[in-house]
């Protein structure tokens, strides 16, 4: 028996983060040293964190240079790091892009370029085609947000309005050998969507990304869509990144099944729905709760207890009907807690596995059977916060917020349930 819900739960979400520190990771991909120079480079929510870890790793001189978000970030000797805004780009994002290019400039053929990428990057990195302002892209960025388009349809547009983006950073660095190392956060963990793939280039063209536009009503100025329409960006084949390599070093299943380790050292039973899922949040979350239902009702085919685990990113269309504060692991759960009222068998946890759920201060938050009538009791009314997208001042009435503060690294969303 699991006495404790919530500090098991929790002490899930720690495992799947602790599964996804790079410092391991970048152990067992470090490249060998080159005859020139190393230069390091990077973005992303874990960039701070993974420099640090590249730092411990490296015997030997490089000059660094990453850009993480504005906030708490890790601690680096030898790496300059600089700071800049996400979700929505900021000035200091735009200076950061640019010193990044700086950085690469000059390189030769015996030089090594490291590449530290987390998600995240794709804020954080802001560089319009030339003719076009930060406040394009500040455009471009804040109708992607409302659209409820997958990150992998938001990064196949990033990337087609960037000067960066698309492999446009190591063609920079072309004749140097890049080595890019990621920590995934993207469904699939295809490399070239994570951060809009700076360093590694993908088959996508303009043709994709119009119909990306088309199908997913983004509302855009017409200036902006042309330019997406006649921009080309790399091609993988292109000679400049035959030398390169890029590697996945951490991702959304690797934490899953971390956290699938740590849940049966208490005894329970495990179902890993997937590590991919994308959709409505709202959807998604009474999709889980319809899942959490059918098993706390049934005898069969798992015993109890029994724990539920998903990982993926989920999306939230504002419309014209928010936003309130939240982000969408907290639309997720407070959704799935309206379909589960009265099912005291049932506890949950989602959160952002960097720590940051949207634009507040907490990963996600907690929700069990009761959650929809505490916040009733509270004076509030859970279906008005979901139309409203304010999931954030559901669960804060209640004190069910889960706060961590950012973890440094970032392999999506993470999310469990446990059935009694």
């Amino acid at each position: 028996m699991i006495a404790d819900k919530r500090p098991f739960l929790a002490s899930l979400f720690q495992a799947a983060v602790l599964a996804a520190d790079p410092y391991d990771a970048i152990v067992r991909h470090l490249p060998p040293k080159p005859k020139g120079r190393t230069v390091v480079i990077g973005t992303g929510k874990a960039a701070a964190k993974m420099a640090a870890a590249f730092e411990k790793a490296w015997d030997g001189p490089f000059e660094g240079l990453v850009v993480d978000r504005h906030g708490p970030i890790e601690v680096c000797r030898h790496t300059r790091i600089l700071q800049a805004a996400h979700p929505v780009p900021d000035l200091a994002g735009l200076q950061a892009a640019q010193a990044l290019m700086d950085h690469v400039h000059g390189l030769c053929e015996d030089d090594l370029v490291v590449a530290l990428i987390s998600g995240g990057g794709s804020a954080l990195l802001p560089a319009p085609p030339q003719g076009f302002q930060l406040s394009d892209e500040i455009r471009l960025n804040e109708a992607l947000l409302a659209s409820g388009a997958p990150i992998s349809a938001m990064n196949v547009l990033r990337k087609h309005f960037s000067r960066i983006k698309g492999g446009r950073l190591a063609a920079l660095a072309h004749p140097a050998k890049v080595v890019t190392l990621i920590v995934s956060d993207v469904p699939g963990d295809h490399p070239a969507l994570v951060a809009s793939g700076p360093t590694v280039p993908d088959a996508s063209d303009a043709e994709e990304a119009m119909g990306l536009i088309r199908d997913y009503r983004i509302d855009l100025p017409q200036r902006v869509i042309d330019a997406i329409g006649r921009e080309r960006a790399p091609d993988p084949s292109d000679p400049v990144f035959e030398r390169n390599e890029v590697h996945v070093i951490a991702s959304a299943r690797v934490s899953l099944l971390a956290a699938a380790d740590k849940a049966r050292l208490s005894g329970a039973d495990i179902l890993i729905l997937s590590d991919s899922i994308e959709g409505e949040a709202k959807d998604i979350g009474r999709m889980h709760a319809a899942l959490a239902r059918e098993f706390a009702l049934s005898s069969k085919p798992f015993a109890k207890p029994l724990v539920l685990l998903s990982g993926g990113e989920t999306t939230v269309t504002i419309g014209n009907s928010g936003p309130g504060k939240g982000g969408r692991n907290s639309e997720f759960l407070l959704s799935a807690a309206l379909d589960l009222q009265g099912l005291a068998q049932v506890t949950g946890l989602a959160a952002d596995t960097d720590g940051i759920d949207g634009s507040e201060n907490n990963a996600g938050a907690f929700c069990d059977g009761t959650t929809a009538d505490r916040i009733r009791a509270a004076g509030g009314d859970g279906r008005s916060f979901l139309a409203g997208h304010d999931a954030w001042s559901a669960f804060d009435l209640i004190g069910d917020l889960f706060v961590t503060g950012p973890t440094g690294t970032n392999v999506n969303d993470f999310r469990a349930f446990l059935i009694t």
